[in-house]
Order: C-alpha cells, then sequence, then structure tokens
C-alpha cells in the first residue's frame, strides 16, 4: 500500500451527520435515536480524532442550505452519515450531492443497513468514496486511519465497499462481529444535541415514553442482533446474536441517570434477552436502583414468547417494566413455519393474556401477506385478533425490507424489478406487495380492506371531557379510559390541531392503548359523511407536513 501523506489526527477533522426521518425543512423531534451513529461518534472521539456532531432534525433549512453552512465552518476531512430506514435515501442523497458540490471536496463514508444490504447498488447511485458495511466501531477506525495517513488502497481493511485506482468497484472481505461489547463506549448523546431533544418531548409521543407527562427516555443497546433469522427482517450488523453483561448495562444506566435525570429506559434490542436468569438479574438491579432515587424508573423492551411464563412477568411489572415488544406476526402455524419463527399460536396466546394480565402494555403486529400465506390462514389469525387481542396488537402487511430473505423472494419472482426504484421511491410507501403462492390479487386487496376495516372497528377511542392549552402544540387534556373507565390527566400533551386530532395514548392504569379523538372525529363515528370529511381533513394535515423540499 502506497503512502502519499499523513495528517496529524489533532488536524484530521469529520463531521458526522444525524440525518433527518422526515421530509420537512422544519425542526423537528419527533424520531427514534438511531444509536448505532451514536456509537460510531463515540468511537471516533476515543480515537483522539477532531469531530463535529450535527443532528439534521434540530435545524431548519433545506438540506443544501445547511450542508453549505456547516462546510463552511470548517475544511472536513471526512462527512459521515448513515443510510438509517425511513425516508433516509433522499435525505442522504442530498447530503452526499451538497458535500461533493462543496469547494472543500471532503471524503464521504455512508454507513447503515441500506448500504450493507445492497452495497454495490447504494455505492453507485450515491457516488460515495466509502461505504462501510455492517458493524461499523472497528471498521471505521481503520478507515479514517488509511484515509489520514493517505492510504490509496485500503483492500486489507475488512466490511467496506470503494473504488480502487482503475475505478473498479471493490468490496472487502466480510468484518467478523465484536465479540466484547464491553469494549466500545457507550454512544455520544450530547453530541447530537440528546438534551435538546428531551426538553421537546411530549406524553403522547412514542409508546414507550407515555409513563410520564414529561418524559426523560434513555435509548439503551443491551446486546446486538437476534439469535432468530425470520424470513421479513435483516439484522445489518450480522445474525451473531452477543449479549453485554447486566453489570455494563446498569453501569450505562446509573451514568444516564446522573447526567440526564432519566425516568424511562427504552431497550432497543430486538431480542432483550433470551435467558430468564439475565432478565432476573436485569429486573433485581432495576429494583436496586429504583430504591435509590426519588422516581420510579420504568422501562420497555422487546422479547420472544417462546421462553416466557408468569412469574418472569410478574417480576418485570415489579421493576418497572411498563411495555414489552413482541413479534407475534400470525396465528397460523402454517405461516410461522414459513417465516422461520420458532413459536407457535399457543405460546402468542399465553403472552398476550398474561402481560395485559399483570398490566403491562403490549406493542405487536399480526403481519399477512406471507409466501405460506392463504385466505384461510388470514381468517385465522383475524379471528383470534378480533376475540382476544382488544384492540392492542396491530395489523399491517409484510414489506421486504432489503436484505430479508422475503426481499430476495421478491426479487427472484419479479415482484420487485427495480431495487433503487423500489428503495428510493417505494418501500417506505407502505404499499401492499402479493408474495403469496396461493392468493390472487383481487384477494390481497380484500383482505387489505379487510384489514383496514377491523382496524378502526375494534381500536378502542375516548373525546377528552376538557383540552387547556399549556403552550404552542402543548395541551392538558382530561378524559375516561374507554377500557378501565379510569378518569385520566394528561399535561404536555401534543395536539397540532386544536379542532381535529386522533393520537394513540397508554392508561397509565391499566396500560391498554386507545386513540384519543377530537370531538369532530368522535362524532364522525355517528355520521359516515362527516366521517368521509374528517378522514379527508386528517389526510390533507399530514400531507402538509411532508414537503418535497428536503
Amino acid at each position: 500500500m502506497k503512502s502519499v501523506s499523513i495528517i496529524s489526527k489533532n488536524e484530521f477533522k469529520v463531521l458526522i451527520l444525524m440525518p433527518r426521518f422526515q421530509l420537512t425543512t422544519k425542526i423537528t423531534y419527533n424520531y427514534m435515536i438511531p444509536l448505532g451513529l451514536l456509537y460510531i461518534s463515540s468511537t471516533i472521539k476515543r480515537e483522539g480524532y477532531v469531530v463535529n456532531s450535527v443532528n439534521l432534525n434540530h435545524m431548519d433549512g433545506t438540506i443544501s442550505e445547511i450542508m453549505k453552512k456547516e462546510l463552511d465552518k470548517e475544511k472536513y476531512d471526512v462527512v459521515c452519515t448513515s443510510l438509517i430506514g425511513g425516508p433516509s435515501y433522499p435525505i442522504v442523497e442530498k447530503i452526499v450531492e451538497s458535500t461533493k458540490e462543496h469547494i472543500t471536496k471532503p471524503k464521504i463514508i455512508i454507513g447503515g443497513a441500506l448500504i450493507t444490504s445492497e452495497p454495490e447498488l447504494m455505492f453507485s447511485s450515491l457516488g460515495i468514496d466509502f461505504g462501510v458495511l455492517g458493524e461499523g466501531e472497528i471498521t471505521i477506525v481503520e478507515l479514517l486511519e488509511a484515509i489520514r495517513k493517505g492510504v490509496k488502497e485500503p483492500k486489507k481493511i475488512k466490511g467496506i465497499i470503494y473504488k480502487d485506482n482503475n475505478e473498479k468497484i471493490i468490496k472487502t472481505e466480510k468484518r467478523e462481529p465484536i465479540k466484547d461489547l464491553t469494549s466500545i463506549s457507550y454512544p455520544d448523546f450530547e453530541g447530537f444535541e440528546f438534551s435538546e431533544y428531551l426538553k421537546h418531548l411530549s406524553s403522547n409521543q412514542q409508546t414507550y415514553n407515555q409513563s410520564y407527562d414529561y418524559p426523560l427516555p434513555y435509548p439503551l443497546l443491551a446486546s446486538r442482533s437476534c439469535p432468530f433469522q425470520c424470513t421479513f427482517c435483516y439484522h445489518s450488523i450480522g445474525y451473531a446474536y452477543r449479549e453485554r453483561p447486566i453489570s455494563d448495562v446498569i453501569n450505562e444506566i446509573k451514568k444516564a441517570i446522573k447526567d440526564y435525570k432519566m425516568n424511562i429506559i427504552a431497550i432497543y434490542d430486538d431480542m432483550f434477552s433470551y435467558k430468564k436468569e439475565r432478565l432476573y438479574e436485569f429486573c433485581n438491579e432495576i429494583i436496586k436502583i429504583n430504591k435509590e432515587i426519588p422516581w420510579k424508573l420504568k422501562w420497555s423492551c422487546q422479547l420472544s414468547v417462546a421462553n416466557l411464563d408468569r412469574d418472569l412477568l410478574k417480576k418485570m411489572k415489579e421493576s418497572g417494566c411498563e411495555l414489552i415488544s413482541y413479534g407475534f406476526e400470525s396465528y397460523s402455524q402454517k405461516v410461522l413455519d414459513s417465516m422461520r419463527k420458532p413459536i407457535t399460536p399457543e405460546k402468542i396466546d399465553f403472552a398476550i393474556k398474561a402481560t395485559l394480565a399483570e398490566k403491562i402494555g403490549i406493542l405487536g403486529n399480526f403481519i399477512f401477506g406471507d409466501v405460506a400465506e392463504t385466505k384461510e390462514t388470514a381468517k385465522q389469525t383475524l379471528d383470534y385478533w378480533k376475540k382476544n387481542c382488544r384492540g392492542q396488537v396491530a395489523l399491517g402487511f409484510i414489506q421486504p425490507f432489503p436484505g430479508s430473505a422475503i426481499y430476495h423472494h421478491c426479487l427472484k419472482k419479479g415482484i420487485i424489478k427495480d431495487k433503487l426504484k423500489f428503495i428510493k421511491e417505494i418501500i417506505y410507501g407502505k404499499k401492499v406487495f402479493n408474495m403469496t403462492d396461493e392468493m390472487t390479487n383481487e384477494e390481497i386487496s380484500d383482505l387489505f380492506k379487510e384489514v383496514r376495516r377491523l382496524r378502526n372497528k375494534y381500536m378502542r377511542h375516548s373525546v377528552p371531557m376538557s383540552v387547556e392549552k399549556e403552550r404552542e402544540e402543548r395541551y392538558k387534556i382530561k378524559l375516561k379510559c374507554p377500557y378501565c373507565c379510569e378518569l385520566l390527566v394528561y399535561k404536555n400533551f401534543y395536539l397540532q390541531k386544536r379542532l381535529l386530532y386522533r393520537s394513540h395514548i397508554t392508561c397509565r392504569k391499566c396500560h391498554m392503548r386507545f386513540y384519543v379523538l377530537s370531538p369532530l372525529i368522535g362524532l364522525s363515528g355517528m355520521f359516515p359523511l362527516l366521517s368521509l370529511f374528517a378522514e379527508m381533513v386528517i389526510r390533507k394535515i399530514r400531507s402538509d407536513i411532508k414537503v418535497t423540499q428536503i
């Protein structure tokens, strides 16, 4: 490898951008923190590089305007961001375009799930300098070192994609998973204005935040990847499931409480724990913490129904668990087997009933459209849902996310004909695909209409008794839970439109979710024409929020 020049670390400047998660030019705080990018930032800072982190969600203006302003401030050697998901492709595309147009011409590095799942396609379409594939902490350090030292052919670095001196795209050997997760620095929250983010959260924003009027949630990763390989999932960091020691997790939580006075721990893991012993250990440690602080620390996580019992749920409730997200997906064993989910309908039934009995909230989905789906399997799931789920389990359709087995099925069958168009324009538009072997397009369309009808019919709602304005777009509302009839008061409740609104909320007594509806929308259930008008206005409001210029 030939070296040209070496820049010292204290002169080598890196700009890390958190992309926007909405197609808007306005400031927004309604998004989930992307922990992967925060880990990359803390890793680079630990290595001694000069790092400036910018959260585009907290800035007004177009991407082009913001990028010019930021790149004019400093002469950066490298600009990093991530193709995370949501509408991130057009936003990252604009970041890349603006960076390439700037006179300073910094190197551009992109990581994340999309470039890992389709490396050659994303690398070529965006026209970047380097892509980081998979788990990035070790890779980014080695790559920055090579750029800093002027290495022209970094082919020995695992887990990257780049062009060699002959303009040939090179994808290097796959990076091994990081075995010791304690070797990684804690995420760089403050670099991306986490304190600012916390100030603007509302009591009805994101289900895991709804325990408090003024939520202070701390996103946390206690493990990486998942022990299962469901056909609709894609794990960009690989399929090696690794857990952090609970002692290390608790140390991070204690630091977060000290730094931010957190009152909620939102565990982002795809699978928090498959071992009961680990969950009991975590619960006991949280109970200890709750004895040491003057407020109750509450938490949420994602679990499998495969290894659950009532005693464990009781312990989780005792320690402050308010919400469990489960991967149900189908009530048909035939479909579950096709999805490669190692669970049964009986375990799903137990998880739903036992969790609700312990007054722990549920997040979960039944998703239709698997390869093995038929009219009969769909009916089996819907019949169970109507009888047992009480509006607490969402209904939807499988989306073929890039990298997943179902995505490759769609490519093979010609269901997805243009991969780039699919990623740029289609996947996040909630389009329904017929990926089944036995259902016609008409049958899929009929199923979609039935799912939409049932969602509206079975989700309960409450119209507030009073709504008092506290400040701009924040209200104090009083209402009755449609499940347990508890009189509830929520402060700091976000409403964009005072007379026409619909928002999910969780009862703080029984932990059932329901809609909060404005009186106009509440009345629309009795008057079909009014219902149609209300729906048209809601769609108009939502379309006004999204703007094409980014």
